[in-house]
């Protein structure tokens, strides 16, 4: 519980910082809790950080509903309308499937030249290597355009 309390107190640290962070999703007809999407800050050393992540991270058994995609479709939309940001990104392991889906669902694109080892995991941990999306404010208005 300890890790939880610490992650929450920097989310929330985030928040009043930055305007933005990993906000609890729940559902709208129960008010139950199924996890976080939104926006996080991410400054450890890679090529292309600092920068801003859309991510999600859902309980199992909300896997397949549209969560994902609608709540990090709305954390788009808020961090280019309303905070003003250039750029987003976002990344997993490539066996990830579903989040690669709603990456492309969303309209990120794969960045071939931006794969990397993740620097909080050892090089030679099975989830090190990590595939990066990305969605600027211009492909973001063409894609919000053509749908």
């Amino acid at each position: 519980m300890e890790a939880v309390d610490q992650f929450m107190k920097a989310k929330n640290r985030q928040q009043e910082e930055r305007g933005f962070t990993l906000w609890a999703a729940e559902l709208k007809a129960t008010h139950e809790l199924i996890g976080f999407v939104g926006l996080n800050y991410t400054d450890w050393e890679a090529d292309f950080t600092p920068a801003v992540e859309v991510g999600w991270r859902l309980g199992s058994q909300y896997w397949g509903y549209g969560y994902a995609t609608e709540g990090a479709e709305a954390a788009i939309e808020f961090g280019f309308n309303t905070i003003g940001l250039d750029e987003i990104v976002s990344f997993t392991v490539p066996m990830n499937y579903r989040s690669i889906c709603v990456m492309e669902r969303i309209g990120l694109q794969r960045d071939l030249k931006g794969d990397f080892r993740h620097p909080k995991l050892t090089l030679d941990h099975p989830l090190s290597q990590h595939v990066l999306y990305r969605l600027n404010k211009e492909q973001y208005l063409y894609y919000r355009s053509s749908l």
